[in-house]
């Protein structure tokens, strides 16, 4: 496992490819982190659970969105120089079908989530939305990688490509100024690091550290399908939070919980909802 962390590297590489029609930038994804992790730990049993699969990809009529695809992929991993073969359509259908793996308590697995919060907003300081402007529809997404060992979350990598470096929690975070695009890495009893996606060197940072509910910000989701507005502001009043609310969808939530751009985050789904992967992440980063 030591070894895992050099994939993070090619995570910057990969924001790059998040340009195009939504499900294309999904399967992208997905085949970059596969083929990177084979390529990385060519000795380890490979396992990999994913959302996607490759079938709409084989169907008649889609080999224009599969030959995108696999453009996308290969300037990915060429563009850093670290892989310098192209790989083919078959390839790309390949890496994705192998996000599969039904994973288990036995064993190592990686657990990806390709893209989360594609349609969520940039983070804002009240309900009215304005906040920073983004990268792709100002929305804030994230790649999310665990590693399970043994049932039990070791490791995690999670890039945001449009979270800002400086702190969302202060009042005057949202100049245009700011520089965007965080990767966040960890490992169980080691703490988190952060560094930018041009490849500086990463930073260790730290969860709040505020105790006093008066000088708290509270995060939680934008949208408001994913949590109920209403009793979140109802609980912060009875706890004396005097901030308003950092509104932010994504796991690039969690990347922010981990440098203490907020000390709570409240989160109450809607009846119905399933949580898939992310709650995973928070083990390791915070």
């Amino acid at each position: 496992m030591g070894d895992s962390l050099r994939c993070q590297r090619h995570f910057v590489s990969l924001a790059g490819l998040f340009c195009e029609e939504e499900a294309e930038k999904i399967w992208g994804s997905q085949a970059v982190v596969s083929f990177i992790l084979q390529r990385e730990l060519p000795s380890e049993s490979f396992s990999l659970v994913a959302e996607e699969d490759s079938g709409d990809l084989r169907k008649d009529g889609a080999q224009e969105t599969l030959a995108r695809i696999t453009e996308l992929v290969n300037d990915t991993l060429t563009s850093d120089g670290t892989c310098i073969s192209r790989v083919s359509e078959e390839d790309v259908l390949t890496a994705i079908d192998s996000g599969k793996s039904e994973g288990g308590s036995n064993g190592q697995h990686w657990v990806l989530d390709p893209i989360d919060g594609t349609k969520g907003k940039h983070p804002t300081r009240n309900g009215n939305g304005m906040g920073i402007f983004g990268f792709l529809r100002g929305d804030q997404y994230a790649i999310a990688l665990a590693l399970l060992d043994e049932g039990k979350v070791v490791l995690g990598v999670l890039a945001c490509p449009n979270l800002p470096l400086a702190s969302i929690g202060g009042q005057d975070q949202h100049s245009l100024h700011n520089q965007i695009g965080c990767l966040f890495s960890a490992k169980i009893g080691e703490g988190t690091d952060m560094q930018p996606l041009d490849g500086s060197s990463p930073i260790k940072v730290h969860v709040s550290a505020i105790e006093n509910p008066e000088e708290a910000s509270f995060f939680e989701s934008f949208e408001a399908a994913h949590s109920k507005h209403d009793l979140s502001s109802s609980i912060a009043k009875k706890l004396g939070v005097k901030a308003p609310p950092v509104r932010i969808d994504s796991q690039a939530k969690y990347g922010a919980l981990s440098r203490g751009d907020g000390a709570i985050y409240l989160r109450f789904p809607h009846k119905g909802y399933r949580e898939k992967y992310g709650i995973m992440l928070l083990d390791a980063l915070l």
